[in-house]
């Protein structure tokens, strides 16, 4: 019996220790921490806290900022004869910007309204559509792809300004724009005064830019250089809302008509010319007979009709406005 009774005492210390052990193991395993990061911004973004003071600018006098030479039949210069020679248009804009300048995914060609309107000015000058080199461009490189003179001519949404028409010389205007909110849908924000306490992304180098930070102070702004990474960090929801252009928001709903609307009233009107080198006045004659045949021959409402028929019905071309 007292046998049976040690065997038994003896097992029961035996399990109590395996257990022991087994307690301790578990005790001091180490755990694993899951940490879920938000994806990095793009490269180059450059976030603006709300409340951030601006520097006071005083907008340079020019009267009316759109107006422009008036053209010329049979134009000839020194910058059109360098073209000639050369044998094709130097034309910057940016190719990631749905409806306005876009690669056609199956054609691999550059595409889109300021494509198309700067095709028409290569068929002027040089006979052909197609003689045309596109250089990409952000915005922010606009003025200084001119004054360098790396081409010929800008055609991406470049808003005609006093500012502006210090460094660059614009042609007439062919666009007119309204700088508006695209939001997430569902997402409570309804205009410009709801982006109070919000993020907003914007693109450098706009004039966007600077009418957010003026008229919704309480924003935080997320700048970035294109337009293709508004969209990126809008659906990852890094930024509530995106501005500029209604013209431009809408070749960014377009890629997303599910999850993103325009929402509010236009902010600021943007009138868009053609950005030219300063001084190349023969140029800038030049492009304008051409915007002033296209407005006239029907090609200015078909080439709208085929890329911005999503803002509406084709409006009537804008009208010139000259200085001489």
């Amino acid at each position: 019996m007292n046998t049976t009774r040690a065997i038994l005492a003896a097992t029961l210390a035996a399990v109590a220790f395996v257990s022991g052990c087994a307690n301790d193991s578990l005790s001091s395993a180490p755990t694993k921490t899951v940490r879920y990061n938000e994806p990095p911004l793009p490269a180059k973004a450059i976030p603006v806290l709300p409340n951030t003071p601006i520097t006071p600018q005083v907008e340079p006098q020019c009267g009316d900022p759109t107006a422009s030479l008036r053209p010329r039949s049979g134009a000839s210069g020194p910058n059109i004869d360098d073209i000639r020679a050369r044998g094709r248009l130097l034309v910057g804009l940016d190719t990631g910007s749905n409806l306005f300048s876009f690669r056609d995914p199956i054609s691999g060609s550059v595409v889109g309204f300021d494509a198309d309107i700067a095709r028409e000015i290569a068929r002027d000058l040089l006979g052909s559509p197609d003689l045309i080199e596109y250089r990409s461009l952000g915005s922010a490189e606009r003025e200084d792809a001119l004054q360098n003179h790396t081409v010929d001519l800008i055609a991406k949404t470049m808003t005609i300004t006093c500012e502006r028409r210090q460094r660059v010389s614009f042609s007439t205007v062919y666009l007119r724009a309204y700088q508006r909110v695209l939001a997430v849908k569902n997402s409570g924000i309804n205009s410009l005064n709801d982006l109070a306490g919000r993020r907003v992304c914007v693109v450098r180098g706009t004039t966007s830019l600077d009418r957010i930070r003026h008229e919704q102070p309480g924003a935080t702004v997320v700048s970035v250089p294109t337009w293709a990474d508004c969209l990126v960090v809008l659906q990852q929801r890094q930024v509530d809302a995106v501005s500029t252009d209604d013209a431009i928001l809408a070749g960014l709903a377009a890629q997303d008509p599910y999850y993103t609307q325009l929402v509010g009233g236009g902010i600021s009107v943007e009138p868009y010319g053609i950005g030219i080198p300063k001084g190349d006045d023969d140029l800038v004659r030049f492009v304008n007979g051409t915007l002033e045949r296209i407005r006239a021959d029907g090609t200015w409402t078909k080439i709208y009709r085929q890329w911005l028929s999503v803002l509406g019905p084709p409006p009537e071309p804008p009208n010139p406005t000259y200085l001489d």
